[in-house]
Formats: C-alpha cells, structure tokens, sequence
C-alpha cells in the first residue's frame, strides 16, 4: 500500500551550510545543521502531484461545481518554463547528410553566495539546531504560473584542471524538468570569460564545484569569479573524489540512449567534462531521491565554437531578454519575436537569442521555413493549431523516465497523471504529420520524416489497450482527479472496479446529503470541490433569506464568506470526505501497479520523445518568426563579407512608438571597417549602436530583420560598451567599470568579432578620455572586426587621416527659429549621414532647451569661451 506522506525512511543527513562566500581572502563563513533529504521532507516531496496544466497553485484550489465523477471533453494546453537548445536534432541531421536562481534560505546576506556541504562531503555532525535544504524541484509535465515561465531549475557542476592544467574547465548541466545533460569542455584564459557567460546563460539554480577549489583561505580564482558574479545562487561543494571521469564516462554508457550515443566518442578523451557529469549525476541522485532509468537520458556535447558569444554585459545592455527600466514588461528582443505556443518553443527562442548560430548552412535553413510560412497562409495557421496542444514534451519525459526510490501517493498521483499527458500528446502527432504533409522547405521534410517514427504508434497503441480512449488531459483539479480515477480501463483490475464504484458510491452519497439538506433548510445549497479542502458546500444567497440572518448550526465547520457567497462543511462531510479520501488511495496504488508495468513495456520506445519534443519545440520558434513578420515589413537577411541595411530600424523602440522609427543605412566591409560616430546629445547615437547588434541577432537566430534590405557578415562574438544614463555610481567607479569593460574587449575580440562602444572615456578628464579613446581606436584597428565607435570628442575623428579603414558618420540635426521664445531650438532628425558633425557647444544647446535657470546658462557660455581662447592661446577679452 502506498504511503500517505513521504515517511522518514533515512536517518537525517547532516550538512554544513552557510549563507554567505565572505571577504574573499577569508573564505565563506559556515553555519553548522542537519540536512533534510526528499525522503524526509514531506512538505518539499521530490515527486509532487501534478498542477493541471493552465492551473496555478492558486486556482489548483478554487472551488468548482460537480455531481457524479464523469470523463469531460478535452481542453488546451498550457505555459511552461526552461532551458533548451540552440540547434535541433532535424538541423544537426539534415545537415551532416548533405539557453538568475533563487535561495533556498529564507535569510540571505545579499553580498554571499549560499554554500552547502552535501553528506557527499562532509562526515557526520551534531548537535545543531539549525536546518538547511537544497530546493526540491516538484514535479508535474506541465507548469502554468506565467510568472516562472522561465525559472531556473538547472543544476550545474564546474570543475577546473589543476597545476598545468589550470584553465581547462569542464562543465555538465542538467535541468531538473528537461532529461538532458550538456556537456562542454574549453580552454579559458585568466578572466573566465567563458565560464561567466555560459553560466549567465543556464541561468543556475545551484553550482556543484569541488571543495578544493573553495577552501577557506585559499580558494581558486574561478571560485572567486563565479561567487562574486552568482551571489544569489545556491553554491554545494562536493568532495573531489567524485569528480570521477572514469565514473562518468559509465554514466553516460549507462543512460544516454541509442540515438545519442555518438556523444562518447566526443568525449571519452574529454576528463573534466567526464569528471563533472560524474559529480552531477551523483548529486541529482541525491538530492531528487531518484535514479534514472538506463538509456533513457539525451546527452550532448556543446563546444564553445558552435555559437556566437555574447556577454552577459552585453545582453543587458542590449536588452535581449530584460528591459533595463522595467523588468516585468515585454520590450525587449525575446518580447518582440515571442509568439510561440509551447514552453519548449520559449525555452529554444530565448536560448537562441543568448547564443545566436554561427553556421550559414543552418540558418539559411531555417530562413527558408520562415519563408514558406509566410507565403503558405494553410501550413502557418495549420502548423500553429497543431502546436498550440502540445504540453510541456521534455518536462513530461522528465518524469516519466525517473524511477523513484519509494513509492508514495505524491509519486502514484504525479505517474497516473503523466501518463494521461503522454497520451494525449502521442494523439498530437498524427494532425503533426498531416500539417506538415505538403511543406517543401529541406528542414520541414526532415521534421515530417521524424515524426514516421514508428514508435509513436506503437507506445499509443500500448497505452490504448490499458488506459480508456477518453481519458485525456483537462483544466481543474476534480476534472483531472476524475480522469486518474477512471484512466484505467475496466475489467482489468477486479479490484480497481470494485474501488471505482466504492468511489462513486461515495460522491454520490455526498452529492444526495447537500440536496437533502439544501431541501431540509430551503437553502440554494451546492457540491463543490477544492484540492485543499475536498467536497464542501458552497451558497450564494443575501443574508435575510437566512433565519436570524445565522447559518443553521449544523453548518459551524470552517465557514467562509465571500460577498453574498457562503462556502462551508459539516462534520457528517468531513467524515465522508476521509473515506472518499481513503477510497482514492486505494484507486491510486492499484492504477499506479498497472501505470508501472505500462510504462516499463514502453521504456525501450519512448526514446522517440526527444524527437518530438525537439521537433515541436523548432517548429514553435519557426512560427513566432513567421508571425512577428506579420506584424511588421521584415526583410530576409543575406550572408555575406559585408555589412549592409538598407533603411533599417529599431526593432525594440518600433514596439514602442506610436510611429515607425526613423530608418537609416549601414555600410561597413573589411576595406572600411571602423565607423566612427558623432553628433549631439540624444540625437540617435545609442540606439543607432543597440540596432545594428539587435538585427546581426535576429539574422543569425533564423529570424526576418527590420530593414528594407540587409546583409550581414558572421559575428563569432558581439561586445558592447553601452553608457548606462541611470548609473548610481560615483564618475571614478564608472570610469572603472568602463575600463574593465573595453579590458575584456580588448582581450577578447577577434577579427570576426561585431564591437560597439558608446562614449567611451566620459568618466575622467577630456585630455585622458581622448587619449585612452585614440590608444583604444588603434588597437582595434588592427583586427578586421566590425566596429562602431559613438564618442563627443571631435579630435578622434581625424584618425581617418593615418588609417583608410576609418569612416566618419554623424546624425544631423536642424536648427528652428523659436518665434515664441525668441530662441534657436534644435530639431532631431535621427539620420545618419557621411562626415563629422560640425555642431559646436551642443552641450550648452541641450542644458539651454532643459530646466537650468537662465543666469547659469549664461555664465556657462562665458565660461567655455574662456577655457576655448586660453586652449588655443588667444587672448582673453
């Protein structure tokens, strides 16, 4: 029999825990408690009972009529959340043949990391009081809050080589909801660009790196570097004997599944990635209180030169994924090209955007889908249906292939449920097929031809012989309880027959004794359900239809008012609502013993999930491509040695505005790569620079560009050095930051690289700001990157004489009477033209059209005339 809670089937596990990584040369200080694991927690259970999907905790709750238990119609799908691949299983195919955690602690110090020391690490301490977990990341195949549509449930492990081997960094990342580890081995220099970046892109909820890389005192560089860059991520320091590549390569024999075995050989010479997916795996198992099944894990190796790099500094800069002056509304790169239906399609978009492609082949490929989309009205608005159904695929494979350690009724419920999800999604790829069956484009073939995958057929045929033809997924929680109850077919469990009707027997009863009463006290008396409280009685009546304006007293159970609406019990309910609760345990454990014999003759197929998923998952980002051309004159980018946009906008700010944005050309090649950018305060300047990095995005993600025409180049790398207006900081730590920022440029860029930088040198005296700008112009005009320079120091402009790859551009702006005023104002045109802005004092022009007092405006003028005369030595008048 199943047990009720998660019972304490092992003994308390002891942890050393500290919320804080402390002054850096000190070490992190530690807080000494015991550990609860997922076998003892029964609050946190590592396997919880589905949320319906499109159903938030909230609304898990909410009351809803009901009578007999019956199996209603299908409904729609719902959000998800997480991480997914840049490149899919179809590309990668197709081609070879011809994507900021929270604590677990309730109390943070905001300048540490939370570092904990599993039982993997430490021996057996007592005799504290205080406790301390890592999150237990529940599990159902879908999840509906729209606020973690994309919460981190990623857990990484980084290890680092040793002696001579110091810079060679292993990684391995798994997300909790999604079966797939990554793998990523690559050589980093002294700053741990990479290692930063691609941890800024997982988005961990948890770091797993050896102890001897933080021991107090004496901890590494990169230990210091990712603590101080992930302060609010949970930190776990494991003992380094499980970094094991010997153990890690059996791991991976042992899970990954057939279709993606090549993977070891990719990395059997590989040992730090080998080392850290050992010390991964070890460590889910731990914590999920789980194992996974054999060949059941997709496992792929990444290296770091399949993707263009973007930092973290530039994507926040850039606003990809969060608006810089509101992070809860939408105006941002992923907002505008989000159209997608399915948890996977957000999760792919939002990874491609951090990690555009840098394959010609690939993208051209998925230019071509976008193409026929747009000009086969049928295929999108077929495709978009079909798609739109789709559940959470990876995080329902998830589940399906973790076999737990105990058995519960958390785990029988979350089963039961999944199993009804998977079926209702292998019932999806039949009208798949048919939508795609007329496409022409190489890729749609591909994702056509996976989905002939007989596999498909024979799990749902499986599933059909056990599970009723009209037990599907639906919305509301006594819906979905319904549907578990009855999933089974009958007469193929005496027993489970016998329990059904005991069942119904009992929801009967209870839906007869509310009628009896609602009759006994002439009361509008109804059943209603809720998962919290069960069956209770709900009234919508004004109180003078109550006499003495009181409930009567056999209603004194739990009362609740709402407005005019009354909900509550009785103790005869409660009664019934035990034994109701009784009967489901029994229904649950003897569905789950039928679920679990299902699902094991259907492990060895279920491998054609990952296709699926990954089909899905494309083809929703394909359509969101499609659809955010609808909505605007988007062009198809070419690919060549140049960079070229024929009147091209700003793709964030058309969002915005009420008006299409100004549009303006681009021109830079390798004979004139250096563009150097003036003109005055605010005419266009930064989000000129902002826009020609947010098209070279959307090129290389597949997508449409704003533009009447565009062409790009390849950018391996895109660095951005953006002013921020709103810095708090003081001028000398803003000086620092931006010469921290042009330091990792400058380290990092190659010749394939695209750089803007925006005024660079403001935060020190003019003298210097002009001399680290000319030192910084030179060094760059070494390499043949695309460069875009916006600066107000006019001396710089004149580098064009000693280097022919310089080009001098400047927005224009006009000059207006101000009849009223009796004053000259400046109008903004926002149009970039050839040559050096011949503004002068356009500081003074912007102070004089602000709020300054008119004196200090003055004074101000005749100040600078001053300073220009001593400059150029004429005499003071």
């Amino acid at each position: 029999m199943l047990r009720p809670e998660m019972s304490s089937s092992s003994p308390s596990v002891p942890v050393v825990s500290s919320s804080s990584a402390g002054a850096r040369s000190q070490g992190p200080r530690y807080s000494f408690g015991f550990r609860e694991t997922s076998g003892s927690r029964s609050s946190a259970p590592a396997f919880s009972a589905p949320t319906p999907p499109g159903t938030s905790g909230a609304a898990g709750d909410q009351s809803s009529s009901s009578s007999l238990p019956r199996l209603p119609p299908s409904a729609g799908p719902a959000r998800g959340s997480f991480f997914g691949n840049k490149r899919s299983y179809a590309e990668n195919t197709f081609a070879s043949n011809f994507t900021f955690g929270t604590s677990s602690s309730s109390v943070r110090d905001s300048n540490y990391p939370q570092m904990l020391k599993t039982p993997l690490s430490v021996g057996n301490l007592q005799g504290s009081g205080y406790k301390s977990w890592t999150p237990q990341v529940g599990y159902s195949a879908t999840s509906s809050s729209a606020v973690s549509a994309h919460s981190s449930s990623v857990i990484v492990a980084v290890v680092e080589g040793r002696g001579l081997a110091r810079g060679e960094i292993g990684m391995a990342s798994i997300d909790l909801k999604s079966p797939q580890i990554i793998l990523s081995q690559f050589a980093d220099n002294t700053t741990y660009a990479k290692v930063i970046t691609k941890l800024k892109i997982l988005s961990p909820l948890e770091i797993i790196m050896s102890n001897t890389a933080c021991v107090v005192g004496n901890s590494t560089k990169l230990f210091t570097l990712i603590t101080e860059n992930f302060k609010n991520v949970n930190f776990t320091t494991i003992q380094r004997k499980y970094f094991n590549e010997t153990k890690g390569l059996e791991y991976i024999e042992q899970l990954c599944i057939a279709e993606f075995s090549t993977v070891l050989m990719e990395v059997q010479s590989k040992y730090y990635c080998l080392a850290a997916v050992a010390a991964l795996l070890k460590y889910v198992e731990f914590i999920q209180n789980s194992v996974y099944a054999p060949k059941s894990l997709k496992i792929c190796f990444q290296g770091s030169e399949q993707t263009a790099m973007i930092d973290s500094s530039s994507a926040q800069n850039l606003e990809l994924l969060i608006n810089n002056q509101d992070c809860r509304n939408n105006h941002t790169l992923f907002g505008v090209l989000n159209y997608t239906k399915t948890p996977g399609g957000s999760r792919r978009l939002r990874s491609n955007i951090l990690e555009p492609l840098v394959d010609i082949e690939t993208i051209n490929m998925r230019l071509d889908c976008v193409q026929e989309l747009l000009h086969d009205e049928e295929l999108f608005f077929g495709l978009q249906s079909v798609i739109s159904r789709f559940l959470d695929t990876e995080q329902l494979l998830s589940v399906l292939i973790q076999i737990p350690k105990q058995d519960t009724v958390n785990v029988a419920e979350s089963k039961i449920t999944n199993l009804i999800y998977l079926k209702h999604t292998l019932e999806l790829v039949d009208p798949l097929k048919i939508a795609l069956k007329n496409c022409d484009t190489p890729l749609l073939r591909a994702y056509y031809g996976s989905l002939e995958d007989k596999r498909f057929g024979i799990i749902l045929e499986k599933i059909k012989t056990v599970i009723n033809d009209d037990a599907r997924y639906m919305k509301g929680c006594l819906n979905m309880r319904t549907q578990k109850c009855y999933a089974v077919r009958s007469n193929i469990n005496e027993f489970l027959d016998i329990a059904r009707r005991t069942y119904t027997e009992i929801v009967d009863d209870i839906a007869g004794m509310i009628s009896q009463l609602a009759e006994k006290y002439s009361l509008p008396l109804r059943t209603s359900f809720s998962s919290a409280r069960g069956f209770f009685i709900q009234m919508t009546t004004d109180c003078t239809a109550l006499p003495d304006d009181q409930l009567p007293s056999e209603f004194i159970k739990q009362i609740s008012k709402v407005k005019n609406s009354y909900s509550f019990t009785s103790a005869d309910l409660i009664k019934m609502n035990e034994r109701c609760q009784e009967s489901l345990r029994e229904i649950y454990h003897m569905t789950y013993m039928i679920v679990c014999k299902l699902l094991s003759e259907i492990y060895e197929h279920i491998h054609c999930l990952y296709k699926l998923s990954d089909t899905v998952s494309m083809l929703d980002m394909l359509l969101s491509f499609a659809h955010a051309c609808t909505l605007s004159d988007y062009v198809r980018p070419e690919f060549t040695d140049t960079l070229a946009i024929k009147q091209g906008w700003h793709p964030i700010l058309e969002k915005i505005s009420v008006e299409k944005p100004v549009a303006n050309n681009t021109y830079i090649t390798e004979g004139s790569n250096f563009l150097i950018i003036t003109g005055p305060n605010m005419s266009g300047k930064s989000t000129y620079l902002k826009q020609i990095a947010l098209c070279q995005i959307m090129a290389q993600i597949g997508s449409y560009v704003p533009a009447e025409y565009s062409s790009f180049r390849i950018a391996e790398q895109i660095f951005t050095r953006i002013s921020t207006d709103d810095d708090i900081e003081t001028n000398s730590s803003t000086f620092m930051k931006e010469m921290k920022e042009i330091a990792y440029i400058l380290h990092n860029a190659n010749d394939k690289s695209l750089i803007l930088i925006d005024e660079l040198g403001r935060g020190t005296n003019t003298e210097e700001g002009i001399g680290i700008c000319y030192a910084v112009c030179e060094h760059l005009l070494s390499l043949k990157a695309f460069t875009l320079f916006a600066t107000h120091f006019l001396e710089l402009c004149h580098i064009d004489v000693l280097y022919p790859n310089v080009e001098n551009m400047h927005f224009e702006v006009q000059h207006v009477k101000n009849t009223s005023r009796n004053k000259e104002a400046i109008l903004y045109t926002y149009k970039l033209s050839k040559g050096l802005t011949e503004e002068k004092n356009y500081g003074l022009k912007a102070a004089e059209v602000s709020s300054l007092p008119p004196s200090i405006v003055l004074d101000a003028k005749e100040i600078t005339t001053q300073i220009t005369r001593q400059i150029l030595g004429q005499p003071v008048v």
